[in-house]
């Protein structure tokens, strides 16, 4: 396993944390340009096929250039795939070897796919600029503050969300809008 240097070992940031919030918030206002969860944009390509288009979202994006972005499908894990919960830990978990990207029925290990699809959306926010990306709470991929662990939601962050955050880019849940 590929381990990402620099990875800050943290919790994230609280979603009750009103300061952190509203600091997540400015930065986002003040970005020209945001790497987007393409299934908040209205795509579907949620791991049950569907979107989660969020008005609140697009709303938020007005007048912004956007960067949409899907690492599990950029991964080539298809649409729709099978539901995959974190194992042992989050995002920064995985990242330092301690926890796993399993799928929920079968367990088979999507761990390396989850790493391509984050370093591909990681390379997209460098190439464009980007430092403020907004997307999709309780993901394994984009979650920013609860993600799934073993079938139960847990304070956390998922795997794309680490490794751009390590990377030094602030990470807006779609809830915190």
């Amino acid at each position: 396993m590929t381990k990402v240097e620099g990875l800050a070992e943290h919790a994230p940031s609280s979603g009750s944390d009103a300061v952190a919030q509203e600091a997540r918030r400015a930065a986002l206002r003040e970005a020209p340009t945001v790497l987007v969860s393409a299934c908040l944009l209205g795509e579907a390509c949620r791991y049950d096929g569907r979107s989660q288009r969020s008005e609140r979202v697009l709303a938020a994006l007005e007048g912004k250039a956007v960067i949409p972005i899907c690492p599990e499908a950029a991964a080539g894990l298809g649409i729709p795939r099978p539901p995959v919960d974190l194992a042992g830990g989050t995002g920064v978990d995985v990242w330092a070897g301690r926890a796993r990207a399993l799928t929920r029925e079968t367990r088979e290990d999507r761990t390396a796919a989850f790493q391509e699809g984050a370093r591909l959306a990681l390379d997209a926010a460098r190439r464009f600029d980007v430092t403020v990306a907004l997307l999709k709470e309780k993901s394994p991929s984009c979650g920013s503050q609860r993600v799934y662990e073993t079938g139960v939601l847990r304070p956390g962050e998922g795997i794309t969300t680490a490794l751009l955050r390590a990377d030094g880019h602030t990470v807006v849940s779609d809830e915190d809008l």
